[in-house]
């Protein structure tokens, strides 16, 4: 039997070759693996809140700051009158409203975020950076970027949410660890459920729940608590009580305590009879006929007249 005798440089070609493509088949993985889990969460406008997955481009459309584009370049314009022909605030609206979707910024990897208005300022001032319209001297061009800028920084700003973010005490699961939403944490000794207020120590089954306190619950006490029957007798008193009057005792009156007036009411002396008309009462009445008779005669003669 022949045996074919391979050359050894031919052999180290055939490993070189598999490990190429191993490698290349490996890294087009990696690859593809990093293309899919990138993503871009696009905002409606550039004021609110966005919601995306940790570690996703946050982009807003150029279309949303167009009227903050303008606004910024006008006002410029109207506090530097000598730029009006070479600064042309309709024309940046335009273009950055042509320039599609803007990224400002990130979604952290937290529940939560930020993204700042002059983050997003910045991002639309780079955007124009060489359009037409921001007039003819550099220095022009930065102060119209720079109005622009602090226009849609106040008002602009993101909050971003995370909607795949899980709190760290609440990563339970199948072969996980932690406490589990909803659930209760073990309790020391293996009682759990039910069980998970029992002493510390006990074995699971066996424990004791600890012992209550009743010391602000009201108690029955001597002199505060007295049974119905005696609280209210028959008779209306009760036997042994000094403050109230015992049946068969009179008053300084002599009369029974039972029967006794609810009060001693006496007139007071008056002093004089109630018939006499006083004289100070006698001159009142005279003046005011008086008073009352010069009025009459007043009110006929005016009548007269």
């Amino acid at each position: 039997m022949l045996v074919r005798k391979i050359p050894t440089w031919q052999t180290t070609r055939r490993a070189l070759t598999a490990t190429a493509i191993a490698a290349f088949v490996t890294g087009g993985a990696f690859l593809s693996a990093g293309t899919a889990s990138a993503a871009t969460t696009l905002a409606g406008t550039c004021a609110g809140s966005v919601s995306g997955s940790m570690g996703d481009t946050v982009a807003i459309q150029g279309t949303s700051v167009k009227e903050l584009v303008r606004k910024g370049a006008q006002d410029y314009v109207n506090s530097h009158l000598w730029t009006l022909a070479t600064v042309w605030p309709n024309s940046l609206a335009d273009t950055i409203a042509g320039k599609g979707a803007l990224t400002v910024g990130q979604v952290p990897n937290a529940a939560g975020g930020t993204i700042a208005g002059s983050a997003i300022g910045s991002t639309v001032a780079t955007a124009l950076t060489g359009a037409n319209g921001l007039g003819v001297l550099d220095s022009t061009k930065n102060e119209v970027l720079a109005a622009i800028s602090s226009t849609v920084a106040k008002n602009c700003g993101l909050t971003t949410i995370a909607t795949n973010y899980v709190a760290p005490g609440q990563q339970a699961g199948a072969g996980g660890t932690g406490t589990p939403q909803g659930g209760t944490a073990p309790a020391p000794g293996g009682a759990t459920g039910n069980l998970a207020n029992l002493n510390p120590g006990s074995a699971a089954g066996t424990g004791t729940a600890p012992m209550r306190d009743y010391s602000g619950i009201p108690t029955a006490t001597a002199g505060t608590a007295v049974a119905p029957g005696v609280r209210y007798p028959a008779n209306g008193t009760l036997p042994g009580d000094a403050s109230v009057p015992q049946a068969g005792q009179g008053d300084q009156s002599g009369q029974s305590a039972g029967v006794r007036d609810a009060g001693n009411a006496q007139s007071l002396a008056s002093s004089g009879s109630s018939n006499d008309v006083q004289l100070p009462m006698l001159l009142a009445v005279i003046v005011l006929a008086g008073v009352t008779a010069g009025l009459v005669r007043t009110w006929v003669l005016r009548r007269a007249s």
